[in-house]
């Protein structure tokens, strides 16, 4: 039986994109991912992640990614909720993979774990069984591969944006220290966003908001 396995990295952050990843096995070899340390990407530094990504590409029947940029999140925010832009790209991922399985794993963000299998169905054009849960970048060593192939690839597309402005942006969540004295730093030079940065995001508005208050309170 062929599995398959779905996970994203970068759904929360306000810098660079969101990155979806499939990955299919034969439900007999999965188990093999565990030998090798597999599990969750949040539970594995980049050194351990970096150093199963050829083991996994091995082991894979096949693997998919795609990245959804900053613009495109913005524009599509305006009439689709987040949840549906993922499962969007989820759909276009699974139609694009040669050999269709028959079970697909999601990471489910929506609060009912149900609901986001709902939502993917509509944009398949193929028959197979989706199991949208809490959890399953945990659960399920298929998926947690998904979630590595993800997070490398999103890390790297970081560390490009960093490498092509000169200057450290950490890792783009709002929650870095580093990120937030960057993206700061940047609309007081400016008086904008970067062309990186998410703009419908909460934290690029407040970041805006107080540059542009001040300016009212020094005139």
């Amino acid at each position: 039986m062929l599995i398959a396995g779905i996970d994203e990295a970068g759904r929360g952050p306000v810098f660079g994109p969101m990155v979806l990843a499939v990955a299919s096995i034969e439900k007999a070899h999965e188990e093999k991912l565990l030998e090798f340390g597999v599990k969750d990407s949040k539970l594995l530094t980049a050194k351990q992640r970096e150093s199963q990504l050829p083991e996994i590409k091995k082991l894979v029947n096949e693997f998919l990614t795609v990245k959804i940029l900053p613009q495109e999140i913005d524009s599509l925010r305006n009439w689709k909720s987040l949840n549906e832009i993922e499962a969007m790209r989820i759909g276009a991922l699974l139609n694009g993979l040669k050999e269709k399985p028959e079970i697909v794993f999601i990471d489910a963000p929506d609060i009912k774990a149900e609901n986001f299998a709902k939502r993917i169905k509509k944009y398949i054009d193929f028959k197979t069984i989706l199991r949208s849960e809490h959890k399953a970048d945990v659960n399920y060593p298929i998926v947690s591969a998904a979630s590595i192939i993800a997070k490398i690839e999103r890390d790297a597309a970081i560390a490009e944006l960093s490498k092509s402005i000169g200057e450290d942006i950490g890792s783009g969540y709002p929650h870095d220290p580093v990120t937030i004295s960057f993206l700061k730093e940047w609309v007081h030079k400016n008086n904008a966003l970067p062309d990186f940065a998410r703009k419908s995001w909460q934290t690029s508005q407040d970041c805006l908001d107080k540059k542009f208050q001040k300016k009212l309170l020094e005139c």
